[in-house]
Order: C-alpha cells, then sequence, then structure tokens
C-alpha cells in the first residue's frame, strides 16, 4: 500500500480509508500539503479549506457507516458556482454576494453523504462564460503541463486540481465545454452527462435555457463513473462491459466554417482510432449531421443564460467585467426573440439522436488546438474573445444544444501536452461512454 500522499486515484483512496489502510484525516493532510505548494503558482483554488476539510475528514474517520462509504475521504474540489455551507459563492466575479452560503448544494451534500472531503473552491471566468479560466477578481489561473498556458475552462481550476493531485475529483458544470475542455488541456477525464440525468446547483430546474449540466472531473474513466453514480443519487457499480465489437463514427469537421482541428487534435483523433480498431470495433468516418445554424443556436441561448444571471446574481452590475456586461445585452434581446424556448433545441436533438442510432458513438477532437497563453484575454472586448474562442473551441457545443451526454478522455502525451479525445452518444449512455473511454484512456500526469 502506497502512502497517503500518494494516493491519486478516487477508488484507490476510498478504498484505503474504508479498510483502515490509511485515515481520511491523513489523506486531506496529504492534498492539502500539495495545494499549499502548488496553488500559489497555478491557481486552482479561490479558497482553501484547511482546517474546515481536517475537521470534516475526521468525522469521516469516526462514521459509523465509513467500511461502506463510496468515496470513504475523497477529496473534491467544488466550482465557484456551487454552494458549500460557510464558504463564499462569487461566480468568478466581483459583483456577486459575498456572504458566505448558509447551506450545502444537493450535489454537495451527495458527495458529503457518500464520505468526501471538500478541500477547497476552484476557480473559474466570471459567471462560467469562457472556456479559459481567469478572471478580474481572482486571476489567472495556470497550466499544470505548462504555466505559460491556460487551463481550459470554465471549470478550469478543477482541471488543474485533478490533473496535479491536489483533489481526487472536481465537481463542474458545463454550458458548452466547460468541463470537457479544461480535462482536455490538463490531461484529465471530463463527462457531460446528459440534460436532466443530475441536479443543476441551486436546484433550478434549467441553466442557460438547457445548455447547462453538473457533473464530475476525475483522473481516470472508473472514477468518473464512481462520482458520477454519487452525483446522480444512484448506487456505484462497475462500468458496464463493452461489446466484443463496436461501430463507432470519427468525425474530424467541426460545426463552425473557419475552425479547424491543429496537427495536435488530429494526431490525438488517429492514436484513439488505432487503438479502437486494435481491439477489434469498427471505427467509420462519418459526420454528425450539424445544422449550418448550430453555432447560433447555441450562442443566442449562451448570451441569454449569461442575461439571466446577471440579472439573478449580479448584486453590483457596475462590478462585471465589460464584456459580460456586453454579454448580458445581447442575452436580454435574444431572450425578446424567444431563445429560451426549449423547442429551439428540440429539432437538432431529434436528429443528433437519430443519427447515432446507428452507431456506439461518435469520438471527435475535444477542442482544435491547444491551449492558449494563460491571461491571454484579460481585457479583451467581447467580440474578439468570442471569435478567438469559437476558432479553437467547436466541437462541444453541439451535444449541449442536443443535451446528450459527452466525455472527454486523455489517450497519451505529445510534445509535453496531453492529447485527448471526445465521445459523444445516445441518452443516457454516460456509463457506456465512460466504459469506451477506458478502453482508449492513458492516465498522464504533469
Amino acid at each position: 500500500m502506497q502512502s497517503p500522499g500518494h494516493l491519486r486515484s478516487a477508488i484507490e483512496i476510498a478504498e484505503a480509508v474504508r479498510q483502515g489502510q490509511a485515515t481520511a484525516v491523513e489523506v486531506v493532510r496529504a492534498h492539502l500539503d500539495r495545494i499549499e505548494r502548488l496553488n500559489p503558482d497555478l491557481n486552482a483554488f479561490r479558497s482553501v479549506r484547511r482546517e474546515a476539510a481536517l475537521a470534516e475528514a475526521a468525522e469521516v474517520d469516526a462514521r459509523p457507516d465509513r467500511a461502506s462509504l463510496p468515496l470513504a475521504g475523497v477529496p473534491v474540489a467544488v466550482k465557484d458556482n456551487v454552494a458549500v455551507a460557510g464558504e463564499q459563492l462569487r461566480h468568478g466575479s466581483a459583483a456577486t454576494d459575498p456572504a458566505p452560503a448558509g447551506t450545502d448544494d444537493e450535489l454537495v451534500l451527495r458527495l458529503r453523504a457518500a464520505g468526501a472531503v471538500v478541500v477547497g473552491i476552484s476557480t473559474m471566468p466570471e459567471l462560467a462564460i469562457w472556456g479559459f479560466t481567469s478572471s478580474t477578481a481572482y486571476g489567472v489561473s495556470r497550466n499544470p503541463w505548462n504555466p505559460d498556458l491556460d487551463p481550459g475552462g470554465s471549470t478550469g481550476g478543477g482541471a488543474i486540481a485533478v490533473a496535479t493531485g491536489m483533489a481526487a475529483v472536481a465537481l463542474g458544470t458545463d454550458g458548452g465545454g466547460s468541463l470537457r475542455i479544461p480535462a482536455a488541456h490538463c490531461g484529465v477525464v471530463g463527462l457531460k452527462p446528459g440534460r436532466d440525468v443530475v441536479p443543476l446547483p441551486g436546484g433550478a430546474a434549467e441553466h442557460w435555457c438547457g445548455l447547462t449540466v453538473a457533473g464530475p472531473m476525475a483522473g481516470t474513466a472508473a472514477d468518473a463513473a464512481l462520482a458520477f453514480a454519487v452525483l446522480q443519487g444512484e448506487e456505484p457499480a462497475d462500468l458496464p462491459p463493452v461489446a466484443s465489437h463496436l461501430r463507432i463514427a470519427v468525425s474530424l469537421p467541426t460545426p463552425i466554417p473557419f475552425s479547424r482541428p491543429d496537427a495536435h487534435q488530429r494526431a490525438a483523433v488517429e492514436a484513439a482510432v488505432d487503438r479502437l480498431r486494435e481491439l477489434g470495433h469498427e471505427v467509420v468516418e462519418a459526420d454528425p449531421p450539424y445544422p449550418l445554424t448550430l453555432i447560433q443556436r447555441w450562442s443566442r441561448r449562451w448570451w441569454a443564460g449569461i442575461a439571466q444571471d446577471v440579472q439573478r446574481l449580479a448584486v453590483d452590475p457596475a462590478a462585471l467585467e465589460p464584456r459580460t456586461r456586453t454579454m448580458a445585452r445581447k442575452g436580454r434581446n435574444a431572450l425578446r426573440l424567444g431563445a429560451d424556448r426549449r423547442s429551439v433545441a428540440d429539432d437538432w436533438r431529434e436528429r443528433a439522436a437519430s443519427w447515432l442510432a446507428g452507431y456506439d458513438a461518435v469520438l471527435t477532437p475535444t477542442v482544435a488546438t491547444t491551449a492558449s497563453r494563460a491571461g491571454a484575454f484579460n481585457g479583451k472586448r467581447y467580440l474578439p474573445t468570442f471569435l478567438a474562442a469559437g476558432k479553437s473551441l467547436p466541437y462541444c457545443q453541439a451535444w449541449n444544444l442536443a443535451g446528450l451526454p459527452a466525455v472527454s478522455v486523455p489517450i497519451g502525451v505529445r510534445d509535453g501536452l496531453p492529447m485527448c479525445v471526445q465521445f459523444a452518444g445516445r441518452p443516457a449512455s454516460e456509463l457506456h461512454l465512460l466504459a469506451l473511454a477506458a478502453l482508449v484512456e492513458a492516465r498522464v500526469e504533469p
């Protein structure tokens, strides 16, 4: 048995704590020590809960049901848009209410009930808007593979934490790639569940007009499946067996005409295809029937959701970043034109699900380019930020608009950076996608 300081897998940690081979306090202290060393340079956490986390770990050790807890002693990072009792809920912004949350969000309650320990609140861009992680309020977060690069966003702090072993699991949200993009740039697994599968933070019926879901990040597909079951409120189970012969579509074209995958992403897809074929699966070139207006449809709902968030969260709208105020104005216009109607996305969901009926999954890049420079978009206005993001991050939004599950998984390292791919699939196929991801994954660490 390794020392608690070297336990990185959530499954290994929980098993060690359940069997008494390590205590939750030992595990959590080791992760907090790693946070103390690494966080000043990487900015994965807005707030670190050292005293509270150690006290909560001691409570896990004292629980009479410790031997049955699926996440016994597992250190978890919680995104700054999910309430943790006693901690500020800032949504990455100086414009939000600084008062500490009075209660845990339902998702946090489920993690705690399973034995997890919240070690800190992870960083994100303002209101989770962007596919990078930096904000005027809380500074620049950095990629652990190369601190000159961005970690991706908006769950960037969580991805850094998992990649570096500051946490074994991260809880985040995804409205257009916010779990999968940072997972790809940091070399971890990020699962976007289907719509209405996992509760939304705050008990919301929907967020960003139906685009957003909550889900986990972890170091492996099996760890992600464990966390997903807990968040879903289900009993954890092993990943399902994979059929001996799968039919998988592989697609490189993007829904955005001016975006193309770079050599790094093409190499990742080729490596995944080779691995799947070696295992005897059929991989065929076939492109999803993306509507020509897909990104416009997604963008209108994105803007509208931001306008709703500003109205709901901004106690001081003047403190918002200027591009956020621009997007809120666009969102108010989109709402007047009916962007929040669920029917706006229903035809694409039906087309996507019908097309996927012919395949077990579709394989694409997760992102189109390697990560941007850390802090590259600080102070930039809306349009240049949007155009740059659209060119580099075109593969994720389609599955949010359709409300279908997707997962980003690391498959190796190239030129000192992780290679990752995305699998998307039919409704209710989250565990199937994670089992598929487990076939090709390679745990990579910076």
